[in-house]
């Protein structure tokens, strides 16, 4: 089998023969007294996408210059050929002329050919790289800039270095890595041999460079908070347990940064953000993973009105920043950011989609017979409030309809034990959640400050969840926080993984995230990682 020709290498057999194939050329070298990988460094002077773009500059200038002259045509590519370039990276293919040689090496920019002749980097480096080097390889590559005759910009090699050895085979050349389950358990494959995976991962470094200079421009400052806790709170979300061997005591992964951020601004800060890692011990779907990254942002002597303005004028400018456009497409739909929000409160929104008015329902009893009536499951069963009840009419027919931005806000106390009440109406809070897609992607509050209602809902939460038999406690120092006295503030808290799903169309939060948590493999269970998925 020749993997210079590209020669598939799909089963394990294959892919052994293939290794123990490179095992014994990377012996050979070492008998010969040259080790790849004791290389410490090579000196790059230019990158395959710049080389390509100056030649063809540089080519359009000189033949412009020459106006039909061939001579002085002549003359000025000479020139550029006289220039010597340096480039690493790994080969991508081959093809075998006898004496010459056609490689494509690619670096972290683009693909460019390499042309390797005998007689020019000499025999005994041409026969080591025919005998000994393989696709997959790490090499540098130092000669000039030319123009085959057919019409590609490639590198005329006068010297190749071998960098590194590859002793695995890359996945065959016109089938490439397909199976999804294996791109992300294997994403360094999946960024070699699918080069536009890269794309969004880059995208997501912009998008995340623009929130940070967003609201840097608003006077917002960059703050870290633990991620260890001594506590497990009262929220909803389950922790992730371990423990500390110095203190002997459990600790618990943060599932949110909020409390924190508001101690600060207790503290003095008036706005503070946090991109931040999260960990919730909860199940996995196309818009969840166990660790994921969220911004959450706080400002002192604002309301959930002034974050919403916030949010929406946020997503608008990262679009047009990283996408060129507020217009973008998400799974063929057209998503209009840069249009103002429709904003409904959640009475609203339920009576537009549902067709039914919670001001029409006398008590919870009557609350609980009209979703009974329309076949509306409510988990708090006999005990659902009015407040309960709405949440859940939410949840059965308005979420799926919200393909545009879209701003719910006003939520019932009960599914709000942060947010605080509003003054016209107590039984509501000043919180709204935004929606695109049909999906939820973040959450503002008019922030609770009261210290006496905060222990009281804190309270509640720590004896639902304790009832479920989770070990939730008080968080006594952030009641304490709270008494020195907090401004009134508003607070928004965003999934980052899911905008940037948003803007790289992808359609789940795996295709985001470099190294999704998977389910690991057993050692010689004979089973395939395809097998391990369809079980999560």
């Amino acid at each position: 089998m020749s993997e210079n020709q590209n020669a598939a290498a799909g089963t394990e057999q294959d892919i052994n023969i293939l290794k123990k194939d490179r095992l014994d050329k990377l012996a050979s070298l070492r008998e010969g007294g040259f080790d790849p990988f004791q290389t410490t460094k090579y000196d790059v002077t230019g990158l395959a996408a710049e080389l390509k773009a100056e030649y063809e500059k540089k080519e359009s200038e000189i033949t412009a210059a020459a106006a039909g002259d061939e001579e002085k045509l002549n003359a000025g590519l000479e020139e550029i050929h006289n220039t010597t370039v340096r480039i690493a990276g790994r080969i991508m293919s081959w093809r075998d002329m006898g004496k010459a040689n056609f490689i494509d090496v690619r670096d972290h920019t683009d693909r460019i050919q390499v042309y390797v002749r005998s007689n020019d980097v000499g025999a005994e480096i041409f026969k080591s790289f025919k005998k000994k080097w393989d696709i997959g390889d790490i090499i540098g590559v130092e000669g000039f800039v030319f123009r085959t005759k057919k019409g590609e910009i490639s590198i005329h090699a006068k010297k190749i270095e071998l960098l590194s050895k590859s002793l695995l085979p890359l996945p065959e050349k016109w089938h490439g890595l397909k199976d999804q389950d294996t791109r992300y358990r294997q994403r360094y494959v999946d960024l070699i041999v699918n080069p536009e995976v890269k794309d969004t991962f880059v995208k997501r470094s912009c998008i995340i460079r623009e929130v940070r200079n967003y609201l840097d421009n608003l006077g917002y400052t960059e703050v870290d908070t633990p991620v260890l806790h001594t506590l497990e709170i009262g929220a909803s979300a389950r922790p992730f347990v371990t423990h500390h061997n110095t203190l002997n005591m459990e600790m618990y992964l943060r599932i949110e940064t909020e409390l924190y951020l508001k101690r600060l601004i207790v503290g003095g800060f008036d706005k503070v953000y946090e991109v931040g890692r999260i960990f919730r011990n909860e199940g996995m779907d196309t818009s969840h993973n166990p660790e994921f990254t969220t911004v959450e942002m706080y400002q002192a002597y604002t309301d959930y009105i002034g974050m919403m303005d916030l949010i929406e004028n946020m997503y608008r400018t990262i679009a047009e920043k990283v996408c060129g456009t507020s217009k973008i497409t998400y799974q063929g739909v057209e998503i209009d950011l840069g249009k103002p929000w429709e904003r409904l409160t959640m009475i609203e929104s339920v009576k537009k989609y549902a067709g039914v008015d919670y001001n029409d329902w006398a008590d919870d009893e009557s609350a609980r017979e009209c979703a009974k009536k329309m076949g509306v499951e409510v988990e708090e069963g006999d005990s659902a409030t009015k407040g309960h009840v709405l949440i859940a009419f939410f949840d059965a027919f308005v979420e799926d309809k919200l393909i545009q931005p879209t701003i719910i806000y006003d939520y019932p106390v009960e599914n709000s034990p942060l947010a605080k009440r509003k003054p016209s109406d107590p039984a509501f809070t000043e919180r709204f959640e935004y929606f695109i897609y049909c999906r939820e992607m973040g959450n503002a509050f008019s922030e609770l400050n009261d210290p006496i209602d905060q222990k009281e809902r804190f309270v509640k939460q720590v004896e639902a969840k304790r009832a479920h038999g989770a070990n939730a406690e008080v968080d006594e120092d952030f009641v304490t926080a709270l008494e020195y006295g907090m401004p009134p503030t508003g607070g928004l808290g965003f999934g980052l993984d899911r905008l940037v799903m948003l803007l790289t169309d992808s359609p789940s939060i795996r295709d985001v995230l470099l190294f999704p948590t998977m389910k690991p493999i057993p050692a010689n269970s004979g089973r395939t990682a395809k097998d391990e998925d369809e079980e999560e």
